[in-house]
């Protein structure tokens, strides 16, 4: 089998007295998406912010295309080719949707072939394009923080909950275009909470609980199997259609 192009093993994060993560291991298939899914609090976030360095392991290791990111700054692992959208989207509200594409694009310079294909998966984007981002709703918002992600060719990209409190028809949107990027060789880690876009998307899965991944699979088997479903998650994807 290919070495994955990313690999946790044994991963421990402290967060001042608490012990988040007791020794993650994961790995990620290069060229496909895995979804990280589990119950609230079960460490997802914690997981994609100490691949990013946002968080410092306390123990374990983190491998991205045989590279060490351990000793690594946040600036230094995004560099690397890992592009990463937070769950709050971290969007500069007082800047525009362009000087927001700015800040994400090497050297501050935009290319405009790839600009017009994310237009065209966000077509919201190039309407707001000089305007203030704040203006923007809370999907166009989503859009924003993901087609900063895209804005340049990534290895990989980290995407933390891009469906969270957004209605029924920006999830489907998002879902189209999250498919034209895993069209692109892109390795994909996303965690989600909406079982129909994990569904529609993921190739891999792994289940986290309390800090630790507690299955790991293809998606298709677990979307398939409702009682395991339901062991792991507390719920059946069934009823999320």
């Amino acid at each position: 089998m290919a070495e994955p192009l990313l690999r946790l093993a044994g991963l421990h994060t402290h967060i001042g007295q608490y012990h988040i993560l007791q020794g993650v291991d994961l790995v990620v298939p290069e060229g496909e998406l895995t979804m990280l899914l589990g119950r609230n609090g079960a460490g997802k976030t914690t997981t994609l912010r100490t691949i990013m360095g946002l968080w410092r392991a306390s123990a374990g290791s983190v491998s991205f295309a045989g590279s060490d990111l351990a000793p690594l700054a946040t600036p230094e692992i995004a560099r690397l080719g890992i592009g990463y959208v937070p769950e709050n989207m971290g969007v500069f509200a007082g800047l525009t949707v362009r000087e927001n594409m700015v800040l994400a694009a090497r050297g501050g310079e935009l290319d405009q072939g790839r600009l017009d294909w994310i237009f065209s998966l966000f077509p919201a984007l190039a309407r707001f394009w000089s305007l203030p981002a704040g203006n923007l709703s809370g999907g166009q918002k989503q859009m924003l923080s993901i087609a900063r992600a895209m804005v340049e060719p990534r290895r990989l990209v980290l995407i933390d909950e891009p469906s969270k409190g957004l209605a029924p028809a920006i999830v489907d949107a998002l879902i189209e275009a999250m498919q034209e990027l895993k069209r692109t060789a892109t390795t994909i880690l996303m965690v989600e909470q909406n079982f129909r876009m994990a569904q529609a998307l993921g190739d891999g899965v792994a289940v986290m609980d309390d800090g630790r991944v507690v299955h790991s699979g293809r998606m298709a088997e677990l979307a398939a199997d409702q009682a395991l479903q339901g062991r792991l998650l507390g719920l059946s994807l069934g009823a999320h259609q």
